[in-house]
């Protein structure tokens, strides 16, 4: 393990030193701070495990509390558009259960989250293309006819964001945990616009880019195409989906187990040992993630697993609540930068807006191109009974 931990940090340090070096000419005024959480969200999980999948009974109470406390934990402190804290549900799409999406998507349509795919494959043997492409395929049909997924401009096949399962992401931890080289081509000829995976570290499967929002450079039927790419321009309209969608990567200095003192990985994962803390808000903001030539609209996307007991605390407790109440009394007491809570596909609509030079407030392009799946009757499916207000008047 340790070894493993050691050959990721040996790729991707010499690129977070370069990065360092350049901080002095990152921008400082007033800035507009995006931030995202890709949950990966399963029910059935049984820490320390394996395989073994919790009771469907289990799986139900966990998410009737989780749908019940989510509310509780987040409506005080809305963000600088007045919208509440959300998480992405990236929901495994070999454990789908109709009755447990079907409470999701209700919990979503108040306003407090999406839906959108995850996926653990390639496990005990590798996977193949085939079967990929129809697990895929199959899921986001099923999750469609929930009213969950998006449509460009609102029409069209459905378009989704993806995590792995294991952080593999085309086949990137050395055959484990996928066995597919071309996923990244099966994913784009699927529909997903973006894939929020990165950073994996400290597992093998990270790669030397980091800090980053870009095209994949390499063809996309080859093994880990996300190791090369172009970043994200204004002026310049993407072209290679799905995007990567980066998360913080960095190093930190402090206490770590075991009461020793001492360097650690800052990879933006929230969990009971790491909860969200402003300081480590600092940290996110330091790794300057934001299209080229849009400095001002900085980007977060943090990642957790929301149905693990061992993080209750920090994912609905009261530090969470602390967190959100020391950013919003933050942001309210000092005019150095304003906070947008945003989902997956609200995260890259924005960023979509700032590849085609649109300015201003980020939070006013949220439903930029791709737009919420439309449940009968015109009501958007993850819209809060104040937003339906609003689209009615306008």
């Amino acid at each position: 393990m340790q070894w493993s931990k050691l050959r990721s940090t040996s790729r991707w340090l010499p690129a977070y030193a370069a990065q360092c070096l350049r901080r002095p000419h990152r921008h400082r005024g007033p800035f507009h701070l995006v931030l995202a959480l890709a949950d990966h969200f399963e029910p059935a999980i049984v820490p320390g495990e394996g395989r073994r999948i919790a009771e469907h009974g289990e799986q139900e109470r966990r998410l009737e509390w989780w749908c019940r406390e989510y509310p509780r934990t987040v409506q005080e402190w809305p963000d600088s558009d007045g919208r509440p804290f959300r998480h992405t549900y990236f929901y495994p799409a070999e454990q789908y259960e109709k009755s447990l999406i079907e409470r999701l998507a209700e919990h979503c349509r108040a306003g407090l989250g999406e839906i959108e795919i995850h996926l653990h494959h390639g496990v005990e043997a590798p996977d193949t293309p085939e079967h990929t492409r129809r697990l895929l395929l199959k899921f986001r049909d099923n999750l469609f006819q929930h009213g969950c997924l998006s449509q460009r401009d609102g029409k069209g096949e459905p378009l989704y964001a993806f995590v792995h399962g294991n952080f593999a992401l085309a086949n990137s931890a050395n055959g484990q945990n996928c066995g597919v080289d071309s996923e990244m081509q099966i994913l784009a000829e699927t529909g997903c616009y973006a894939d929020l995976t990165l950073p994996s570290a400290p597992s093998i499967s990270q790669i030397s880019k980091i800090n980053a929002l870009y095209e994949c450079a390499l063809p996309l039927d080859r093994r880990a195409p996300q190791r090369r790419g172009r970043d994200l321009q204004r002026g310049r309209t993407p072209q290679i989906y799905p995007l990567i969608i980066q998360g913080p990567l960095s190093l930190a200095f402090g206490w770590r187990r075991a009461r020793r003192l001492g360097p650690r990985i800052e990879n933006g994962a929230l969990t009971g040992l790491n909860p969200p803390t402003m300081d480590r808000l600092r940290q996110w903001r330091q790794a300057d993630i934001t299209v080229r030539g849009r400095p001002e609209w900085v980007f977060v996307k943090l990642h957790c697993h929301g149905m693990d007991p061992r993080d209750k605390e920090a994912l609905l407790g009261l530090t969470m609540r602390k967190f959100l109440r020391d950013l919003r009394t933050e942001v309210q007491d000092g005019r150095e930068y304003k906070v947008h809570f945003v989902t997956a596909r609200e995260m890259v609509n924005i960023i979509l807006a700032a590849c085609d030079g649109r300015e201003g407030n980020p939070g006013d392009y949220r439903d930029y191109l791709l737009k919420l799946v439309q449940l009968p009757g015109g009501v958007r499916s993850s819209t809060s009974m104040q937003d339906q207000t609003v689209d009615r008047v306008c």
